[in-house]
């Protein structure tokens, strides 16, 4: 026993230095990425719930979802991705669905191209229309693509494959490319100075200037705010306790003052767990000095779960002050106006966020073309996974096992520590609509056995909700020990193992993961 734990504390003996190279050193890599908004109209199931004290609801003949994708190309025609979407129109406001794409892009003819991808994943609202959660969404159709945008037009079929909720549609979608310059993850934690002499014109850009934060927002109903009725639709009660959310926003700035933005939250206190809002939109510092910043934002999104049924479709003006500790780490207070377009719920809100600020991807400082002196590459791991939680606590039927499926993000702090934050929806199981929200801290161990394996502890916490899932209000812990295969520089494979318990309900399970990372190096320029 005593040479096992010998073994396991050399296998993550520290390593946490980095040297320093010439930026001539770093071979570079341009991923030409994009960013597609959908929108989709489906038909509804002819459904009218009959109650127990004698009262009926009929379920709202269509639904709209908004999809927001992040599509990577593999060669010239195929590429890969990720997609979430939420329900925005009709009454499945906290409908929420996250998935991985598979698609192909032919040019047919000029600024003409052949588009079909299919779309497999997770989520759900009502759980009666989608039970497990899985939903599949194949489509077919024509893009009109030019180098600073592209729009089109697709027939699929989105269909819910566990339970009744599915239709053919039209959708259309508008797609923003970006560009991101990063290295190998073989380069990741180096520090690389920018000499003089040097003339490489794949780094000789403008960097990027990027936040990203966590959130506390603390949401203070008024209005016609209600519940859920706890299922009877109507018999729904004022909602006046203040409710509890965590979340992530990553802002990309676009000029020196303005910058567009995407949010998520989790509701963790307030409402039994399964509220949950994600956002797009733009922001602007008024006010900005060395250490204070003053900024207004405007969002649009989806929001909704466990409150009176609604379209979904949220607003979220803001206004708030930015406080920088150091050149990278800031905090944030901030206020806004939370409010459901055309339905009840509405919401004064006030937070905090703890910020992080980077410039990256390029050698010059994107405003005033000052020439960055140093590069420190920073490694990023972006995986999926397919998770099994056995026996889970249910509330209205059996414990049962579920299958997830999650995106995940390594963060690394230096060659041992990273930061881990995932995203994860059930599809199969019965608890369709189930999902949660977890950040943590990992280690890593040295590679072994010919440099192709690893080693990984993780402790997470979250939010976690819907589904009928019994978390309580939705908090949630768990850790992981896990193994790593390196199948090259940049890919990886990963099986682990772990417990997931939420302190406030009743879930405590058991779980297995596998799952599949890709690793790349993003430059942080250094003044």
């Amino acid at each position: 026993m005593k040479k096992i734990v010998l073994l396991i504390i050399l296998l993550f003996a520290f390593k946490t230095y980095s040297q320093n190279y010439s930026i001539n050193d770093l071979k570079g890599k341009e991923l030409k990425n994009s960013i597609r908004l959908n929108y989709i109209l489906i038909d509804q199931p002819d459904i009218t719930y009959n109650y127990g004290d004698g009262t009926t609801y009929k379920l709202d003949p269509t639904m709209g979802l908004f999809g927001l994708n992040y599509n990577i190309p593999l060669n010239d025609w195929l590429y890969t991705g990720a997609g979430f979407h939420g329900a925005v129109y009709g009454d499945q406001g906290g409908l929420f669905t996250l998935g991985v794409n598979l698609g192909v892009n032919k040019k047919i003819y000029k600024n003409l191209y052949f588009d079909a991808n299919i779309h497999f994943g997770g989520g759900g609202g009502f759980r009666s229309l989608v039970n497990g959660g899985g939903i599949i969404y194949p489509n077919i159709g024509l893009q009109y693509k030019t180098d600073k945008f592209a729009f089109g037009l697709q027939y699929g079929h989105v269909n819910f494959f566990t339970g009744i909720q599915k239709g053919d549609n039209i959708s259309f979608f508008v797609e923003i490319p970006t560009t991101v310059r990063a290295a190998s993850y073989k380069d990741a934690q180096e520090r690389f100075e920018v000499e003089n002499t040097f003339s490489d014109s794949f780094w000789q850009k403008p960097a990027v200037k990027s936040v990203q934060q966590i959130t506390f927002d603390y949401l203070f109903p008024v209005g016609s705010t209600r519940n859920d009725g706890f299922g009877n639709f109507n018999n729904t009660t004022p909602i006046t306790q203040t409710l509890s959310l965590i979340g992530f926003e990553y802002q990309r700035y676009l000029t020196e003052s303005s910058f567009v933005y995407a949010h998520l939250d989790a509701m963790y206190g307030g409402l039994r767990a399964g509220f949950m809002d994600v956002f797009i939109g733009l922001g602007k510092n008024f006010v900005q000095t060395k250490y204070v910043n003053l900024f207004a934002k405007v969002g649009i999104g989806a929001a909704g779960g466990r409150v009176f049924p609604e379209g979904g479709l949220t607003m979220y003006p803001s206004v708030g002050a930015d406080f920088k500790i150091s050149k990278k780490i800031g905090v944030s207070l901030h206020g806004g106006y939370h409010r459901s377009v055309g339905g009840t719920f509405e919401a004064y809100t006030a937070g905090f966020s703890l910020k992080y600020y980077g410039l990256s991807g390029g050698i010059k400082d994107p405003y005033s073309s000052q020439k960055i002196k140093s590069i420190k590459t920073q490694g990023i791991q972006i995986g999926f996974q397919n998770q099994t939680y056995y026996n889970v606590a249910i509330l209205d039927r059996q414990d049962n096992d579920l299958q997830l499926l999650a995106v995940k993000i390594n963060y690394d702090i230096n060659k041992r520590f990273y930061v881990a934050g995932e995203a994860s929806f059930a599809y199969l199981g019965g608890a369709g609509g189930y999902a949660h929200g977890i950040f943590g801290l990992g280690i890593k161990s040295n590679k072994f056995l010919n440099n192709n394996f690893s080693l990984f502890l993780e402790a997470a916490g979250g939010v976690a909700g819907g589904g009928g899932v019994d978390s309580g209000e939705g908090v949630l812990i768990r850790p992981t020990i896990g193994l790593n295969y390196h199948a090259s520089k940049d890919f990886s494979f990963q099986v682990s193992g772990g417990q997931m318990w939420s302190p406030f309900g009743n879930v405590n399970s058991t779980n297995i993961n596998v799952g599949i990372s890709y690793g790349l190096s993003i430059l942080n320029s250094k003044k």
